[in-house]
């Protein structure tokens, strides 16, 4: 069962998130669950983090998948990820917005996770969230690794972004449209950039989520914050020089989103077993909350011995 959630208190000057999102990307499942590159267990990963996702969020207002579900775009690798996340969806209450990346194939995505027809086309999705946008963009291209958004998305993307919706509008892709210092993105990085800015910008998009690079990352596109989630399968060990970067079995992390009117916060959320502490507990909130704001700073803000 998911831990038990304190009652949300407000104790600075924002209020609390209109909408809370929980981002993960690229779980590269595979048929059978085999072990990918035969030494990293993705599902026993997978299940660690939703176990993670269940604890931190009693009823986020979307789990978003940010593409390579699978490795191979095998059929009973969607039917094992969809098993493993279709319950959880349905515990929390939530809705799953399924992203294509570039390991994935349509027709099966298609077929495995959305019952639609298994055709080429592009696996895109509009969603309301109670005044909140979620657009989920295909920047994968069947047959290649790197990202594109052909002339037809481009234009679909911009008539649903004529009309602003009343929280803005969340952008989910694979490829994000970020450099990356690591070279071996950069030649699989994503075609037509600027033509998507073009309709990006002045529009009601507030941030765009996105996967692909198997490490946590941050920039601008168009004016607009760009958040890629790292990845639940194995990550990219960026402590080393650029040039020798490959996969290891750690770190792996999932981000939670936070919606507020003023601002979006992106928290990486690390699926580990460390030892935590347990000093600010739901019953220390508790009793702050019952002080004036005058003596929660008295208690908790004032150096002491001064």
């Amino acid at each position: 069962m998911p831990a038990p959630h304190a009652t949300e208190h407000v104790f600075g000057r924002h209020r609390p998130a209109s909408h809370v999102l929980i981002h993960v990307s690229d779980p590269h499942f595979l048929a059978g669950g085999a072990a990918l590159g035969g030494r990293y267990d993705v599902e026993a990963n997978f299940a660690r983090t939703l176990d993670a996702i269940r604890a931190v969020h009693p009823h986020p207002s979307a789990i978003v998948i940010t593409g390579d579900l699978a490795d191979l775009g095998e059929p009973d690798a969607y039917r094992r990820l969809r098993d493993a996340v279709e319950p959880v969806a349905e515990e929390l209450d939530t809705v799953v917005a399924w992203v294509a990346g570039n390991h994935d194939e349509r027709p099966a995505l298609r077929a495995g996770l959305l019952d639609l027809g298994p055709t080429e086309d592009p696996v895109t999705g509009n969603w309301d969230l109670d005044g909140l946008r979620l657009i989920a963009l295909d920047t994968s291209v069947p047959g290649w690794h790197h990202g594109d958004l052909d002339r037809g998305q481009l234009d679909w993307l911009a008539a649903q972004l004529a009309e602003p919706a009343p929280h803005g509008t969340l952008l989910a892709m694979h490829h994000p449209p970020l450099p990356s210092h690591l070279p071996l993105f950069d030649i699989l990085e994503l075609r037509h950039q600027d033509e998507l800015a073009e309709v990006i910008r002045g529009s009601d998009v507030r941030g765009i989520l996105a996967g692909h690079l198997h490490y946590s990352s941050h920039g601008t596109f168009a004016g607009v914050p760009v958040s890629v989630s790292s990845a639940t399968c194995y990550t990219m060990n960026v402590a080393l020089p650029a040039a020798a970067v490959n996969g290891m079995d750690a770190a792996q992390a999932f981000q939670l989103v936070h919606v507020r009117p003023d601002t979006i916060t992106h928290t990486v959320v690390p699926v580990t077993d460390a030892e935590t502490g347990d000093y600010f507990s739901a019953a220390w909130l508790e009793r702050m909350a019952a002080l004036t704001p005058e003596e929660r700073l008295e208690a908790f803000s004032r150096k002491r011995g001064r």
